[in-house]
């Protein structure tokens, strides 16, 4: 007796196999292919102008931080993801020192406004996995560790090179998470404090990741003026180390900078031919989402939040900041200039002021009559230095040329807070939006190409045996999707309306998503690396 049989359906392997008619049986959750037609299934599901696939693979993901929660949950199953990779661009909830947690906060306000009581005992990844083992969870998740979290706790914002000792308490805070089942460590280099640190500070932390066979998944320094020198210490990085690399959302932002991402796209493949291992992860959309205070240069974050507060109420800091944020010469990476002015950032999200949120910051200062950057900075003040910006920085083309590329996996980059919190479309439709968009519609891929790059692929450099593949034995976790409807069924304004086209989710074997809902079941798990 199998637990279910999807019966008549059209079969997209994640191998690139000519997609076929046939049956899929899910035993103890396991696949079983050619089920016998003697045995019967405690559930039969007509898949009758349907397709199966494997899950989606998020293979860069914030979803860790708020594990556990229905919304997070519902953001992810809805468009068909079954695993993901999370603890990206620096940023994790371990390993936490108590004396620098409120400024850990402050890093991750980005990501949640609910911070667990139990937070400052994640001093460990294993403290935090004793805790994470007992929550509910719908769907996979396997872990990095966050750079920007390990030189919190010991450096705290400190904007300087770490002292011996130091970066030896660094290494043994990644040595403990690499033990225990972290996939390797992240950096996100446009952020406090990871902005601070040098090239053989990662060069050093990385060494540890390779003894446990580990990845360096990095938020670049820059990904504008700057890129193909960014691209040069990523690949320095890991090669010096002798690790895999993983490169964030690769990009070119702003319109003087575009196709910029094709000269570094030839860095990566002469590494590769060196024989480096290197993926590209992608969201399919023409802006991105982060901190609103990463405008800002910086240096005048060094004293967190509330010292950004402090210099943004004296009328010459605003006016120095002003003059730094114009000019196109400064040493940063300037979001400002590269969505072309206020006219390009969207606010998304605030947790106190929102009068802003849902228009353009330029939008916004017209509205009120006021200067745009005085507008941007009282934004800030109200909102304590917190808050989220969508920002249109590129161009088709780019994305086009980085998704064709064999390396290049797909990630939803989503930030969701709550279940009706503003955030990006792509937290909810990624995905489908990477099928409608890439094959549907642009034709840049058969639907067994594309279903391959959001599977198989990122399922295989992210050293996860038994997923990504509809073979037997391997996990049943799977996507059972309407070809015709498939799409995301959000927008800017309403980016938590549900993708079309999915029908059904399964994890582990269950159905955890059916019907444009949840189905209560927590068949996920913390999936852990060489352990």
């Amino acid at each position: 007796m199998y637990d279910i049989i999807v019966k008549n359906v059209n079969i997209i392997d994640g191998l690139k196999t000519p997609a076929y008619i046939g049956d899929v049986a899910i035993s103890n959750g396991k696949i079983v292919l050619s089920p016998s037609s003697s045995e019967g299934a405690s559930r039969i599901i007509d898949g009758t102008n349907l397709c199966i696939c494997p899950g989606f693979i998020d293979a860069h993901s914030h979803g860790d931080i708020v594990l556990g929660k229905e919304f997070s949950a519902l953001s992810k199953v809805s468009q068909g993801v079954t695993t993901e990779i999370g603890g990206q661009c620096g940023f994790t909830s371990f390993p936490v020192n108590p004396k620098t947690i409120d400024l850990l906060k402050e890093d991750l306000s980005i990501l949640t406004d609910d911070f667990r009581e139990e937070m400052e005992d994640y001093t460990s990844f294993k403290k935090y996995l004793e805790y994470m083992k007992k929550v509910p969870l719908v769907y996979n998740t396997k872990l990095l560790v966050g750079h920007c979290t390990v030189r919190t706790a010991v450096m705290g914002f400190d904007n300087r090179k770490p002292t011996d000792d130091e970066l030896e308490q660094m290494k043994a805070l990644v040595r403990e998470a690499m033990e225990n089942g972290c996939l390797g460590m992240s950096s996100g280099l446009i952020y406090t404090p990871g902005v601070y640190c040098d090239t053989e500070e990662l060069v050093e932390l990385c060494k540890v990741v390779k003894e446990y066979g580990g990845v360096y998944a990095t938020h670049m320094r820059n990904e504008s003026n700057h890129l193909v020198e960014a691209v040069k210490e990523a690949i320095y990085v890991a090669e010096s180390a002798g690790v895999p690399l993983c490169i964030s959302h690769y990009k070119s932002q702003g319109k003087a900078n575009w196709h910029i991402c094709d000269e570094g796209l030839q860095l990566i493949e002469a590494a590769i031919s060196r024989g480096m291992e290197i993926t590209i992860d992608q969201y399919p959309y023409e802006s991105g989402m982060t901190h609103l205070s990463v405008t800002i240069p910086p240096k005048y974050i060094s004293n967190g939040m509330s010292g950004l507060v402090e210099y943004l109420k004296d009328e010459k800091m605003r006016e120095e900041i002003k003059a730094e944020m114009i000019n196109p010469t400064e040493d940063y990476e300037n979001l400002y200039l590269n969505s072309g002015g206020f006219e390009g950032i969207f606010i998304a999200d605030c947790p106190h002021f929102k009068d802003a949120v849902g228009m353009t910051v330029a939008e916004y200062a017209r509205k009120i009559g006021v200067d745009p950057f005085d507008a941007f900075f009282d934004i800030l003040i109200k909102n304590k230095g917190v808050g989220t910006a969508i920002y249109f920085t590129m161009c088709e083309d780019d994305i086009f040329s980085i998704i064709k590329n064999e390396n290049t996996v797909v990630g939803t980059d989503g930030i969701v807070k709550s279940l009706d919190g503003k955030c990006h479309p792509r937290a909810y439709a990624t995905f489908p939006r990477a099928i409608d968009y890439f094959h549907k519609q642009k034709n840049l891929f058969t639907l067994e190409e594309i279903i391959a790059k959001i599977t198989n692929l990122p399922a295989t450099r992210y050293k996860m045996a038994g997923k990504g593949a509809i073979k037997d034995g391997y996990d049943a976790d799977l996507v059972i999707f309407d070809y015709d409807k498939i799409g995301p069924g959000n927008t800017y304004q309403e980016p938590n309306l549900l993708s079309e086209g999915i029908e059904y989710v399964i994890v582990g074997g269950e159905v955890v998503y059916h019907d444009k809902m949840l189905t209560g079941k927590t068949p996920g798990k913390i999936v852990l690396h060489n352990v």
